[in-house]
């Protein structure tokens, strides 16, 4: 699979824009025109598994995203889900489904465990919960994670430098092909500790951004992402983090604010969150002693509180 962060395919940035008129107002004159926008379409995600009975396909959910890297999606999402833990727990991952939409796209993916994996269609139900998208309950939420296999945080790495940091969204912005022509996604992408773009990925939901980051990483065959920042272009919402602990990363950096669930979440399994990355300075919500410089400043503060950090 193609992780190259900077091209993509025309067809693939074709199935993601689409060109609308518009009337462009500017003070009291107005013109004509033709503006290019994000296409949102529903994806339906089905799982096909084995039970007692045989063969049975069930639908796990629809989601609204921006067309492309679907597969990706749907696998990161039910590892983040905890319904699989591995590429190796999937036998098939297809597109099924008529198409439709503006750019006839295939709007269903059913994956496919492999045989013999046992499976509790009950555990969906006990499972999910409401993210913040439509509200959220805390204290249900954070038990529901804790009840979850989340892999352990190394506590020696990555370690980052500010400088390192205040040059991620910069970084970001450059990867952003949709965005640059739209203006209207939001964008997650993996980075190393001296702050090189390892894959992005762009979906009109910044939850299935990070779901398609992490699916391409899965279907690459590689383990817990420990090694890696996550950097996300909007806030860091409870979801988020809880999505960034299923991957095993130990750093989640966001261009915006962090709610205070996911502050919450940070602290209690130990990630490092960074909140506001942007205009040369950071604000330190959890577990300072993974940047670099403020290693002796962390050892006398508590992890609960914000260090805000300005460029230097």
């Amino acid at each position: 699979m193609s992780r190259s962060p900077h091209t993509e395919p025309g067809a693939l940035l074709g199935q993601r824009i689409v060109e609308v008129p518009v009337r462009r107002v500017q003070g009291a004159a107005s013109r004509a025109g033709v503006d290019r926008i994000a296409v949102e379409e529903p994806l339906e995600i089905r799982l096909g598994y084995t039970d007692a009975t045989g063969p049975a396909v069930r639908s796990i959910s629809v989601t609204m995203r921006t067309p492309g890297h679907d597969v990706e999606l749907a696998v990161g999402f039910l590892f983040a889900e905890g319904i699989i833990g591995g590429f190796g727990d999937v036998e098939a991952v297809r597109h099924s489904g008529p198409s439709g939409g503006k750019k006839n796209n295939r709007n269903v993916v059913t994956v496919t465990l492999r045989p013999g994996m046992a499976f509790d269609a009950g555990r969906l139900e006990r499972h999910f919960y409401t993210t913040s998208s439509c509200g959220v309950c805390g204290k249900t939420s954070l038990e529901a994670l804790a009840m979850a296999v989340c892999p352990s945080l190394p506590e020696d790495r990555p370690v980052l430098t500010p400088e390192v940091i205040h040059r991620l969204p910069e970084t970001l912005r450059a990867a952003q092909a949709v965005f640059a022509q739209t203006g209207g996604l939001h964008a997650a992408a993996l980075l190393d500790a001296e702050g090189r773009l390892r894959c992005t990925r762009e979906d009109i939901g910044r939850h299935n951004a990070v779901d398609k980051l992490v699916g391409a990483h899965l279907l690459d065959g590689q383990g817990p992402l420990h090694d890696y920042v996550l950097l996300v272009s909007g806030r860091a919402s409870f979801e988020l983090t809880q999505k960034a602990l299923m991957a095993g990363i130990p750093v989640l950096a966001a261009v915006g604010a962090p709610s205070s669930l996911a502050v919450d979440l940070a602290h209690r399994f130990g990630l490092t969150l960074l909140g506001f990355v942007r205009d040369d300075r950071f604000n330190i919500y959890t577990a300072p002693h993974r940047v670099h410089a403020l290693q002796e400043e962390a050892q006398v503060r508590h992890t609960d509180e914000a260090l805000v950090v300005p460029m230097s």
